[in-house]
């Protein structure tokens, strides 16, 4: 039986590359051997990913793409259809645990820095994955054709007519129509079943690709290929597999265990993952008291929403994702991990992790003035932290770092004294402050060496 096993490989090793990829990318792939828990993220990615396709493909047997059947279509999947219910709902649940996956595995490359070089490709690619992820997520949200999926795709749409010129063209050839209509949720179907399927399954393999080229990060920041043996092996790496197949297949059960949990007895995550309104059809006639997209979108919306105007809005939430794609030009400090980087640092990154998420949660709520001041500040300090990065990417002068303050607080102060309004003085002044203190802890820390300076990156890996 063995002889007859490796004829069998033999025979298509001769016609295909069979063990050259089985070596390249697991076998004889070293990996640094100082692996943690952020290390489970990429893996866990890839297997939301293949159970979206595989439970998308179930569903597609019994969806039917008409603004007059759509919603009954999906009531007929939960009730009638045979595990009907545990498809869909798996579908929808992994839809935000991909999402949860990918910021987790997206904030460990921030904090190890691997966006750094010689990976300043694996990050691009990793952020043109995320574009198309959005992208996905966003033509399914419309498809179950429930209130909030109707008026949520209505104000995202009519986010492109806002761009000067083409901005309203835009929005007609996504609609296909001048409204959200049957031919809308037709188009999306077509894109969210195969085409954007297909490209994430391309940059997918291109990411992979990438990442075994130049190899992979690890905790200290360290290139375990700078340190080999007589055999070219890294002194500071272990094979792919079996070391981290085994690690990996037990953070997936893990995974898959709390992903069941979810599944089985909170599906709706309290109407963050299903809301409320979308157990009701699609009525052009009937706006939701408060619209707001799903949770994995509301920061962005918090973003959009800060800004009054729309066009300056929509610009403030596309930049707010562009300036992620640029991440490699714009910390240039050759200390990679967050190990070894300086106190302030660890600060400003622990500041947009707060950030980042006061603004989904302030995405989720109505916009009072108080909200709304709130979500301009958080959204002020999701800008500085890029400018915190670059700030720290070499040492400054006492001249640039009054000027990097004046700079930076005058743009905001403008910007203030523009839009107050009357009886709101106090609260802008309280809101200022917020981003004045910040900026002045960045800048004027910089200058004391127990903040401002980095510790010494050791030559191998540690523990």
């Amino acid at each position: 039986m063995k002889s007859l096993f490796e004829g069998l490989i033999g025979w298509i090793d001769a016609r295909f590359p069979l063990m050259q990829l089985w070596n390249d990318h697991l076998a004889k792939y070293y990996a640094p051997k100082n692996f943690n828990f952020w290390y489970f993220f990429g893996s866990l990615a890839l297997l939301v990913l293949i159970i979206q396709i595989v439970t998308g493909i179930f569903l597609t047997m019994h969806y039917k793409p008409d603004a007059e059947l759509a919603f009954a279509s999906l009531e007929y999947i939960r009730r009638d259809v045979p595990l009907g219910w545990l498809i869909q709902y798996m579908h929808s649940t992994g839809a935000s645990f991909f999402f949860i996956v990918v910021y987790l595995h997206m904030f460990r490359g921030i904090m190890y820095g691997s966006f750094k070089a010689p990976r300043e490709l694996i990050w691009l690619l990793g952020m043109f994955l995320y574009m198309t992820l959005m992208a996905e997520a966003f033509m399914g949200y419309l498809l179950p054709w429930g209130n909030m999926s109707y008026w949520g795709a209505q104000v995202i749409v009519n986010l492109f007519s806002t761009i000067p010129w083409v901005g309203p063209d835009i929005a007609i050839w996504l609609r296909g129509d001048f409204a959200i209509s049957d031919a809308t949720l037709t188009r999306f179907f077509a894109l969210h079943v195969s085409a954007i399927p297909l490209a994430l399954l391309a940059l997918v393999a291109l990411h992979i690709m990438a990442l075994h080229e130049v190899g992979s990060n690890n905790p200290d920041g360290i290139e375990i290929k700078e340190h080999k043996d007589a055999d070219g092996k890294p002194l500071d790496g272990v094979p792919f597999h079996p070391y981290y197949t085994v690690k990996d297949i037990w953070g997936s059960v893990a995974f898959l265990f709390l992903f069941a949990l979810v599944v089985f007895f909170a599906p709706e995550m309290g109407g963050y993952f299903l809301e409320p309104d979308n157990f009701t059809p699609a009525n052009p006639l009937l706006t939701p008291e408060h619209i707001v997209p799903v949770w994995y979108f509301t920061p962005f919306y918090s973003v959009l929403r800060a800004i009054p105007d729309p066009q300056f809005g929509a610009l403030a939430m596309l930049l707010s994702i562009l300036v992620l794609f640029f991440l490699p030009w714009i910390d240039r400090n050759p200390v990679r991990s967050v190990r070894y980087r300086s106190l302030l640092y660890k600060i400003n990154l622990g500041v947009f992790v707060v950030t980042f998420a006061a603004l989904g949660y302030l995405g989720f709520n109505p916009p009072t003035p108080l909200y709304s001041e709130l979500a301009l500040r958080f959204s002020e300090w999701y800008f500085l932290f890029f400018i915190a990065l670059w700030f720290f990417s070499r040492p400054r002068r006492n001249m640039e770092r009054l000027l990097t303050l004046v700079v930076v607080l005058g743009l905001i102060s403008l910007y203030d004294v523009v839009r107050v309004e009357p009886g709101h003085g106090m609260l802008v002044f309280l809101g200022w402050l917020m981003p004045a203190v910040f900026v002045a802890v960045m800048v004027f820390g910089s200058g004391i060496e127990k903040l401002g300076r980095d510790l010494p990156v050791p030559d191998r890996l540690t523990g």
